[in-house]
């Protein structure tokens, strides 16, 4: 195979203009969904919040996004894959300013769900986006794609603690400059491009879950997603740093997360294939949990860093099975899969405190254990839905007619 880094024709990095533009805003799209990590526990002084309150950043942020998943093809295949891109990114400009000026976690709350919407629509074109402009093949374009999504997961805590050091707010009017200069290049740069032969209808994704395997997928995901986001939207709190600290500890993350997701994930699939990999590295991330919960500060965080690490394995895998496991096409499989998993994401930040609340800091990771093995229970129950013509998966990406959402 080709080395999609050679300087070559077919090089990852001998990318049209409009290429280069999507692909940056797609950095700072995934930095948004961390860029809050590091400073959850200054807003909460900042707004005189709770701990359950603040989360809700999260939980009305993905609430937002899954109910969004099923209008991003309804909306796509209508104006097109560049005017969904502005129209997204226009949304995050707004409603990121204004989260910067919140007076109460209310006021913040809400604005995150605006920004939410903008990121579901904005995130949810951009790889179909980036495969059409793109020279060289689909290969160097979704590489491109993934590397910007672990890029962009390892630098947003880094740029939360940065900004979030000197105030709170300047890291949500840093991701709205960051966004209108993306806005900029993709007017500038990113033509129109042919619209689908077929609109999608808002109901298509929800018809594809009928489908025994993608719903298993989704129902799985399900699953990981809540211990995935509690390790995200709790863990800050158990750590209880500063803003550098916990920024760098989750920057470390992320980094770990890029390149197990990128370059470790596929080579284990085609090794050991798909499903044997995605059980054991959720039983491996329900073991770092239940460390992560009981053990001591440093523990805790040497097991937030080495948990990006099976977090990147699942990531790669749940998105091949989404997209390869059922005949439905991609971008409607991408948006059923997603539309069920992200209401994990929502679920987890809010129930997590809660949880807390009515037991002890240990007990919500005991539950995000205990959800990562019924994930990989899911897998194994299911292991003859979740394959396709009777064979084990083989990794596969998606190609010009899909669309891969953030697996996070």
């Amino acid at each position: 195979m080709d080395d999609p880094f050679d300087a070559g024709a077919g090089s990852i990095l001998r990318q049209p203009k409009a290429v280069w533009a999507t692909a940056g805003a797609s950095v700072v799209a995934f930095m948004g969904i961390g860029l809050v990590d590091p400073i959850l526990p200054s807003i909460a002084k900042g707004l005189d919040a709770t701990t359950s309150q603040v989360s809700l950043l999260f939980t009305s942020y993905f609430l937002i996004t899954a109910v969004a998943m099923l209008l991003t093809g309804f909306v796509s295949s209508r104006i097109g894959g560049r005017r969904t891109l502005l129209l997204g990114l226009a949304f995050v400009v707004v409603f990121a300013g204004l989260a910067g000026t919140s007076d109460t976690v209310g006021q913040l709350v809400g604005f995150r769900a605006g920004w939410g919407l903008g990121n579901a629509l904005f995130v949810s074109t951009a790889l179909a986006v980036i495969v059409g402009a793109a020279a060289g093949g689909s290969a160097s374009a979704i590489l491109l794609y993934e590397s910007a999504l672990g890029l962009g997961m390892a630098c947003g805590p880094l740029l939360g603690a940065v900004l979030g050091n000197l105030s709170w707010r300047y890291p949500f009017f840093g991701t709205a400059t960051l966004m209108a200069v993306s806005f900029l290049c993709i007017t500038a740069f990113l033509k129109e491009q042919p619209k689908p032969a077929r609109k999608t209808s808002i109901l298509d994704p929800l018809r594809a879950l009928g489908h025994g395997g993608l719903a298993s997928a989704a129902v799985s995901a399900f699953f990981y997603n809540y211990t995935f986001f509690t390790v995200l939207a709790f863990t800050p709190f158990v750590l209880n740093m500063t803003p550098y600290r916990s920024g760098a500890v989750f920057f470390a993350w992320g980094v770990l997360l890029a390149v197990f997701s990128v370059l470790v994930a596929p080579r284990m699939q085609r090794r050991f294939g798909s499903l044997k990999v995605l059980g054991g590295s959720l039983v491996l991330l329900a073991a770092d949990v239940l460390v992560l919960g009981y053990g001591s500060h440093t523990a805790a965080i040497v097991c937030t860093i080495l948990s990006g690490a099976f977090i990147g394995v699942n990531n790669t895998v749940y998105t091949e099975l989404a997209l390869g496991v059922s005949d439905a096409p991609r971008p409607v499989a991408s948006a059923g899969y997603n539309f069920v998993r992200w209401f994990a994401a929502a679920a987890a930040p809010y129930f997590a405190p809660k949880i807390e609340e009515w037991s002890d800091i240990h007990i919500p990771f005991v539950v995000a254990a205990a959800t990562a093995v019924l994930g990989a229970v899911v897998v194994f129950v299911r292991r003859n839905a979740l394959t396709h013509d009777a064979e084990e998966l083989e990794p596969r990406h998606a190609t010009e007619d899909g669309v891969t959402v953030f697996a996070g």
